[in-house]
């Protein structure tokens, strides 16, 4: 939150409050960053998918089966991440990059992602929640061990992040308030999760229907993708969906039958 001040009173103090002066004031910048950051276009464009809500909870799937405690801190975090991005971009409405700058003067991978939906960066905030649960869930005992899951989180959140200015779809401020907003998000969902049990005092088998037909609509969503585009992350994904529709359906039908 006092990050989020700070850089609030920053734009202030630039009289970057409109949306022609954020966009102004960071435009030399982001183009610079674009220009670095879009050397690799398709690594770029594979991972930036992991700010996919769609990726994310097919990744997680496997989790849920197997981590219960994951559950009420992650669809608490995921509802309050959700709320905050769709709320904030209505809010501000800042056009994205393809819809306020000549599109010459910077790189564009993948489709042109155009609308005053910017601020925040969507993506960002999705991932930051996430690994901020999975900082939280899976915190090492050690403190060895506990820098280095930190940093290697932080690290995949900021290379996600990057991801979105090297595709053009956002600015550095967007991407850096998304990072905020979604550690925030992760917070007050394990905060809340600590506190809502209800989902852990069900027997496993009682959600795993649930969780099947989740995963077939998930494997259903990332098959169109695949078909529209090629991407290696689309494969990896649903990989991790037919490995979980395997386990639920295994393990659905020797509870069922036993």
């Amino acid at each position: 939150m006092f990050i989020l001040i700070a850089l609030a009173l920053y734009l202030h103090s630039k009289n970057a409050l409109s949306k022609e002066s954020y966009i102004h004031i960071q435009k030399d910048t982001f183009i610079r960053l674009n220009f670095h950051l879009s050397q690799f276009p398709r690594l770029a464009y594979n991972l930036t998918q992991f700010g996919d809500t769609l990726i994310v909870i097919s990744f997680l799937t496997c989790l849920l089966l197997y981590v219960p405690k994951i559950k009420e801190p992650l669809i608490l975090a995921s509802i309050i991440s959700a709320i905050f991005s769709i709320s904030l971009k209505k809010l501000f409405a800042v056009p994205r990059p393809p819809s306020a700058l000549d599109r010459h003067d910077f790189v564009i991978i993948g489709k042109a992602l155009t609308g005053h939906s910017s601020l925040p960066s969507g993506h960002t905030i999705t991932v930051f929640t996430t690994l901020t649960v999975l900082w939280f869930v899976f915190f090492p005992k050690k403190i060895t061990y506990k820098i280095g899951w930190s940093l290697g989180l932080l690290s995949i959140g900021i290379i996600v992040a990057l991801t979105r200015v090297a595709i053009g779809a956002h600015y550095p401020i967007d991407v850096i308030s998304g990072g905020l907003i979604g550690y925030i998000s992760g917070l007050l969902g394990i905060l809340l999760g600590s506190k809502v049990t209800f989902l852990n005092r069900l027997h496993p088998q009682k959600y795993h229907p649930i969780l099947l037909v989740l995963c077939i609509i998930c494997s259903i969503l990332v098959l169109n993708k695949i078909v529209q585009e090629h991407l290696i992350i689309y494969n990896l994904t649903l990989i991790s969906l037919a490995f979980t529709l395997y386990k639920l359906i295994f393990t659905y039908y020797v509870y069922k039958r036993y």
